[in-house]
């Protein structure tokens, strides 16, 4: 009894020497893992090169890190680590001063590297002497493929035997995602929640998920934190937690309410006695704002108006047959049943609906989300002599036709946009160029009325950047979708496929397409009593400027 009193004051006292303030939990050490592995997979000349299996360095070392507990017991795990990795040569073209004037540094930041409550100084020195030394090669994991380029992340290991109870492949997989965006999504200064506390928030999800659909949540959940219209995803396992049935009718969410504004099958819909304007307030007695809001962090969307375009599959959706809600008609509320269906029970009316027309008063219209590549062209020859045209752009063309309509409406200025790409020579950093386009007169002399909302996204985003670089144009609608650049595949281990924006599109200015959406002349916003006598406001809106 005595000896044990003794190894046990010996323990207490022995602790007692470490000074509290540096005991380090294990979320700051895979924090810092995180970022040194990500840094170095990226700057380190003898990684970069692919000279290392990178996902194995890091399985192998996480036992390593969780057995470091002070700041110099985890600094020197890491400089061992480093040490092993080789030699770097001194790169002379890395200190030749930056064309500032180009670059995009608002995503940068490699000040973690002096976090003096985790690295000593001789860590840190060595991490910024790996930075003033980085690799500006011919990347194992990065490339621009393409014409235009475009950055393709290359050489990941697939993993297809992935079993998600494997800690450590799920922590591999969120730090390889979690880098991705650190270092080349081009908006990451857009999103809302700091990068770094993203990190910490979505840690323990991956680290200890109760169960397979929360490890598929979580995987969500991370994707939707980057505030991106593009950063799909979703797999089986999410499909069957929110349900593959659906009511017969599309709706979009205006005021918290859900309103009917598509009908997918008239027969089913007669059936359920659903009509266009219905307008939904609860579902299964709960409010519609409170449902909105219980799945929020489960709606990707770079803006509110997308998150409520792409949370159709969160509200009414289900596993049951039927779902019950309450309705609003005619200014009457009752609670009724609607019945469920899979999407591919439904038969929708053939309606002809046509690209394009000439309307009263000698005014042109023009869908350019039907229209194809020869009808365009052809449009617009007929309309040539109209006062006016009206350019639908409310959904996603066919083709990129902006040549087309550059050519015909004239172009003002001679750059058109500035884009924003990776600069795979100081990952983290961004070039920014210009595209430029000769100027040009218009062949048409009447006024242009173009129509955008939040179904206007990404090409259809473009698209409309070119058009109004034309002449006596003006914009009308709603907020667009904010993601005018290209969507490039981010996968998580196991091949679940996610998306993200990797380009910026800036107009002339420096205003943002990302998040901000294309510039807006006249606001226009469908109310809900439009949709109940059946009015599309833009339109009219876009009839009433055109006879002007």
């Amino acid at each position: 009894m005595r000896n044990l009193i003794i190894v046990t004051v010996a323990i207490l006292f022995l602790s007692s020497k470490i000074p509290q303030q540096e005991l380090l939990d294990n979320n700051q050490k895979l924090f810092a893992t995180a970022k040194i592995w990500g840094f170095l997979k990226y700057y380190h000349p003898n990684v970069a090169k692919g000279k290392f299996d990178w996902d194995n360095e890091l399985l192998e070392i996480l036992p390593s890190i969780e057995k470091a507990s002070t700041k110099k017991e985890l600094s020197s795990v890491y400089l061992t680590w480093i040490e092993s990795l080789g030699n770097i040569k001194l790169c002379k073209s890395c200190s030749n001063l930056e064309d500032t004037t180009h670059l995009f540094n608002k995503n940068f930041d490699l000040e973690w590297m002096n976090n003096d409550q985790l690295f000593t100084n001789q860590l840190s020195d060595r991490l910024k002497y790996i930075e003033q030394n980085r690799y500006s090669g011919k990347h194992h994991y990065l490339s621009f493929k393409g014409s235009p380029p475009v950055l393709t992340l290359t050489n990941e290991k697939q993993y297809a035997n992935f079993d998600w109870t494997n800690e450590s492949l799920r922590l591999l997989s969120f730090f390889r995602y979690w880098n991705t965006i650190e270092y080349f999504y081009p908006h990451k200064y857009q999103i809302d929640l700091d990068w770094d506390k993203v990190f910490f928030q979505m840690l323990p999800k991956f680290h200890s998920p109760a169960s397979e659909i929360d490890y598929h949540l979580a995987m969500l959940e991370l994707v939707v934190k980057t505030d991106d219209s593009h950063g799909y995803f979703t797999t089986d396992l999410i499909e069957d937690f929110f349900g593959n049935k659906q009511i017969p009718a599309a709706f979009t969410i205006i005021e918290n309410k859900v309103v009917i504004t598509y009908l997918y099958d008239d027969s089913l819909a007669n059936l359920n006695d659903i009509k266009l304007g219905d307008i939904i307030t609860k579902i299964d007695d709960k409010p519609v704002g409170q449902i909105i809001s219980q799945n929020l962090k489960y709606i990707y969307g770079a803006n509110n108006g997308a998150k409520k375009k792409y949370s159709f599959n969160k509200i009414l959706h289900g596993t049951s047959d039927s779902v019950k809600v309450e309705i609003i008609r005619n200014g009457q509320k009752e609670v009724r049943t609607i019945l469920r269906y899979s999407f591919d029970q439904f038969r929708p009316s053939a309606i002809a609906r046509e690209p394009w027309k000439l309307m009263d008063n000698n005014i042109g219209y023009i869908n350019l989300s039907r229209i194809e590549h020869k009808g365009l062209i052809t449009a617009l020859e007929e309309l040539t002599n109209t006062k006016s045209i009206i350019l639908d752009l409310r959904g996603y063309p066919k083709g990129f036709y902006g040549y087309i309509l550059s050519n015909f409406f004239g172009s003002r200025n001679t750059v058109l946009v500035k884009q924003m790409n990776s600069d795979l020579s100081y990952p983290g950093k961004f070039i920014i160029s210009e595209q430029t386009q000769r100027l040009n007169d218009s062949k048409y002399e009447g006024q242009v009325i173009l129509i955008v909302n939040k179904n206007t996204q990404s090409r259809a985003e473009y698209t409309a950047i070119w058009i109004q670089n034309g002449y006596n144009v003006t914009t009308i609608g709603n907020q667009t979708a904010g993601a005018g650049g290209i969507m490039i595949e981010n996968p998580f281990i196991g091949n679940y496929k996610s998306y993200f924006t990797s380009s910026g599109i800036f107009y002339p200015d420096m205003h943002p397409v990302q998040r901000k959406g294309v510039k807006i002349d006249i606001e226009v916003i469908q109310s809900i009593e439009g949709i109940i006598s059946g009015k599309d406001e833009l339109l009219e809106k876009a009839i009433e400027l055109a006879q002007k």
